[in-house]
């Protein structure tokens, strides 16, 4: 499917993997609430312990919400990409193409100083088809703003 048949969203838009965030918060939450339950109900543990427990749950809850954190936003002046403790702004005319092949974890962008950009706001661990959607968008909207050649964001058979 073209590029050009790809419906251009409106900007500003926020690209990320709602499905995958939603459980990690939750998988964090749950395991949060049951390391401190554990830790507040045994008898026999010493404050320190108690503690300890709601820490590992608190430590838990904070590596899966930071898994949870990388997206994507797209506005009139260029794209912020947010991966897990990085944030990187870019012009339209710096993205040349948009990657999303069969077996790639996430988005990959091809930039014009001859690197390439992971943005793994747009994944398709557990929606597949909606990181196609986007990638496609994605594409469309560096066609539209940028200089961009475009790229390939359909996973290859």
């Amino acid at each position: 499917m073209p590029a050009a048949s790809a419906p251009l969203p409106a900007l500003p838009v926020t690209f990320r993997p709602t499905r995958t965030r939603v459980v990690l918060l939750c998988v964090g939450f749950a395991m949060f609430a049951v390391l401190a339950a554990v830790g507040l109900v045994l008898e026999r543990l010493h404050p320190g312990e108690r503690a300890s427990f709601v820490l590992t749950g608190l430590l838990f809850f904070g590596v899966l919400a930071l898994l949870g954190r990388p997206h994507l936003t797209a506005d009139r002046d260029g794209v912020t990409v947010v991966n897990l403790t990085r944030v990187r702004r870019l012009e339209w005319a710096e993205i040349l193409r948009v990657n999303l092949r069969s077996g790639d974890p996430w988005v990959f962008l091809d930039l014009a100083d001859g690197t390439s950009l992971a943005a793994m706001g747009i994944q398709p661990g557990i929606g597949r088809e909606q990181a196609i959607n986007d990638a496609r968008a994605l594409r469309a909207l560096v066609e539209e703003h940028g200089s961009g050649t475009g790229g390939d964001p359909a996973p290859q058979p």
